[in-house]
């Protein structure tokens, strides 16, 4: 599986649905309501799941708690992190087999921005979008 960079300053979703659906960033943008939130406030995961179950179905989000924490485990799962001094409006990571697909891993250097993976969560996972598999 490759990685895939957020192309603008609040792609970070977009890119993470791109890694689920196996598209590109801009062919994943395509399928956004409102495009232009990628460079403005970024997407709700209600957005994301929108876009996932359109094309994959069964998506769900929940705030991460006790109960659930263990969906974090299971690859495709795409996990908000919640603010912080790095990460000052959270930021969208997808689990995969090679870990945590973070799609802007050099964060805050902007030219260019990298995508990669990474064995932790760089933050505390706040939301969690997966897909219900019963």
């Amino acid at each position: 599986m490759k990685s895939v960079t957020q192309e603008e300053s609040m792609g970070c979703g977009i890119a993470c649905v791109a890694v689920a659906l196996n598209k590109s960033y801009q062919q994943t943008k395509s399928l956004f309501d409102n495009p232009e939130f990628a460079s403005t406030r970024g997407y709700y995961c209600r957005e994301l799941v929108k876009v996932l179950n359109k094309k994959l179905g069964n998506y769900n989000f929940l705030k991460v708690n006790e109960k659930n924490k263990n969906l974090l485990k299971q690859d495709g799962s795409i996990v908000l992190i919640e603010r912080s001094k790095k990460y000052p409006a959270g930021h969208y990571l997808i689990k995969t087999k090679q870990g945590w697909m973070n799609p802007w891993i050099n964060f805050p250097n902007i030219s260019p921005a990298k995508s990669g993976f990474q064995k932790t969560l760089p933050g505390n996972a706040q939301w969690i979008i997966y897909q219900d598999v019963k």
